[in-house]
């Protein structure tokens, strides 16, 4: 998570860099554990078009780039950690040990971590559920407002209770609490919608409205990747050994070929 770097890997001025003690409950990095580093970079630049450059955290870490700005983190760690190969949201937090003990406490899970990660701290997370997130203190690049307002990535979370959910992570994440720097939690559509200075950045689902939930969704959140031609990456991902899921003209959801699942989502409001 060498979130503080340029894109050409020098170090930015501490001036430009936002903390997570300023903005916080918000998604700030996506990150995909990965069993081959090369095999990973291969598809998701085919697919995606993205770039590539070293993390600070060693060999086993890289940082993808989409027009030389950093999207979102791969891992190769999915072996070593004991996890699977998923891509997993990050949320900021002032503090990643309070984040941990809150998930546990309201009976979710801390599959690894807190771990020590200059320049900050994160760790990964399940909900009562069992939908993997993860929770990041510490710095976060220096462009990461125009990250969040432009935001390539964008996520959700297919649950069987949005409400229950959105108390879990409300409780956890300080969501709707007034704090500066914090989000605001909205109902729209029977969605629930976080918004991080009024930037709509995640969506808790369930289904239909007034419907029981559904015992047979995995609870899971979902990534989200903005591009300019949905069919292009869905026959692209399908020639470098991954798989179509499902697809229509505004996105398609697909799988790439250790497995990990992500949608790609014509460019558009949120």
């Amino acid at each position: 998570m060498n979130h503080h770097t340029s894109a050409s890997g020098g170090l930015r001025k501490k001036k430009d860099t936002v903390s997570t003690h300023s903005v916080f409950g918000a998604p700030c990095w996506v990150s995909l554990t990965s069993r081959d580093l090369d095999a990973t970079e291969e598809f998701y630049s085919a697919v995606l078009g993205w770039r590539w450059r070293d993390a600070r955290l060693g060999d086993h870490f890289r940082i993808a780039l989409a027009d030389g700005v950093p999207i979102a983190g791969i891992a190769a760690v999915a072996g070593m950690w004991q996890t699977a190969v998923a891509w997993t949201p990050y949320f900021a937090v002032p503090d990643a040990d309070v984040a941990v003990a809150r998930v546990r406490e309201r009976g979710g899970t801390a599959a690894v971590g807190p771990l020590s990660f200059p320049p900050g701290r994160g760790a990964l997370l399940a909900d009562r559920d069992g939908a993997t997130f993860g929770v990041w203190q510490g710095e976060l690049f220096s462009d990461w407002e125009s990250w969040r307002r432009s935001a390539p990535a964008f996520i959700r979370l297919h649950t069987r209770n949005a409400f229950d959910a959105a108390i879990f992570y409300g409780e956890v994440l300080d969501w709707a609490t007034g704090k500066a720097g914090g989000c605001e939690v909205e109902y729209e559509g029977g969605e629930v919608v976080l918004r991080s200075q009024g930037t709509a950045v995640a969506r808790i689902d369930s289904g239909a409205v007034e419907a029981a939930p559904d015992p047979s969704v995995r609870p899971h959140w979902q990534i989200h990747f903005s591009v300019d031609d949905v069919a292009r990456c869905a026959r692209s991902a399908e020639k470098h050994g991954g798989s179509v899921l499902s697809e229509n003209e505004r996105e398609a959801v697909l799988r790439d070929p250790d497995g990990a699942q992500f949608t790609v989502t014509a460019r558009g409001p949120r």
